[in-house]
């Protein structure tokens, strides 16, 4: 297996298709969850660099994402949390860290919450137990929606995805496919919309003060900024006083694509024992 390479993993669970890449590697395991609409390859960089660290690497296509299967009917976050113990459990992942951006990092903490003997520490890139946004399906609905599909090239959704970010758009336009003479999204808007159900309902403290493994937080700090605010995370502090945070200068959203080194970087510091 040279540097750049991984190996495509399947598993099936009540039917519904989940893809993984299998970077492979030696050491504790690693397992990497992408946001909404995303995929498993827009973490390539940072699979990369945490296996050439030492980790074993496994980065899943959620349900409804990439190569996974496009239109389950379930999209509860409890479905999510099923997947990923089933992956961790067919592909013997022994308390893997659980790494997630956005949607990818609430369904990590929800499955560290549910079920506190499978992780050993928790990374939440961009996410946190949130609060009830009744407007956020229809605003990301909308947006998703609106892209100008089909793209006509590479360049073309680089430069859509990413708003001036080439590093951002390289990541969102990975995971697109080619087909009737376009690049098409691998997801299906209403699947995502329906995804966000529950998030746009009701916050997670509860889950959240049920976390038992350590967590580190890192979010963007930058001109674009993230999503979580300081109010936020300030209460993600209040209840968890051991809570490890950083935020990385210049990044917004996408901190994975904008700076897979730092965010490598930040992971190994904070699971170097002290």
């Amino acid at each position: 297996m040279d540097s750049s390479s991984w190996s495509e993993r399947v598993v099936v669970r009540d039917g519904v298709r989940l893809v993984c890449r299998d970077w492979g590697g030696a050491g504790s395991d690693v397992l990497l969850l992408h946001g909404l609409a995303g995929h498993a390859g827009e973490w390539d960089a940072t699979a990369r660099l945490l296996r050439d660290a030492g980790h074993r690497v496994v980065a899943l296509d959620q349900r409804g994402h990439g190569g996974s299967e496009r239109r389950p009917e379930d999209a509860s976050r409890a479905a999510y949390v099923a997947d990923v113990v089933a992956v961790v459990s067919e592909l013997g992942l022994e308390q893997p860290v659980l790494v997630g951006q956005s949607l990818g990092g609430h369904t990590a903490f929800l499955t560290a919450a549910a079920h506190p003997e499978l992780a050993r520490a928790l990374v939440l890139v961009e996410a946190g137990p949130g609060g009830a946004e009744p407007g956020t399906q229809e605003g990301v609905g909308g947006w998703l929606k609106g892209w100008p599909v089909p793209f006509a090239s590479r360049r073309e959704a680089v430069a859509y995805l990413g708003d001036g970010k080439d590093a951002v758009g390289e990541g969102w336009a990975s995971g697109l496919e080619e087909r009737d003479g376009g690049l098409w999204p691998r997801f299906d808007p209403e699947f995502m919309v329906r995804s966000l159900d529950e998030v746009a309902a009701r916050a997670f403290w509860e889950e959240w003060d049920a976390v038992a493994c350590p967590v580190l937080s890192v979010v963007g700090e930058g001109a674009q900024g993230g999503i979580i605010g300081g109010e936020e995370y300030a209460e993600m502090a209040r209840l968890r006083p051991e809570l490890h945070g950083s935020s990385v200068p210049g990044t917004g959203h996408d901190v994975h694509l904008e700076r897979p080194g730092v965010l490598c970087r930040l992971i190994g510091d904070f699971l170097r024992p002290q």
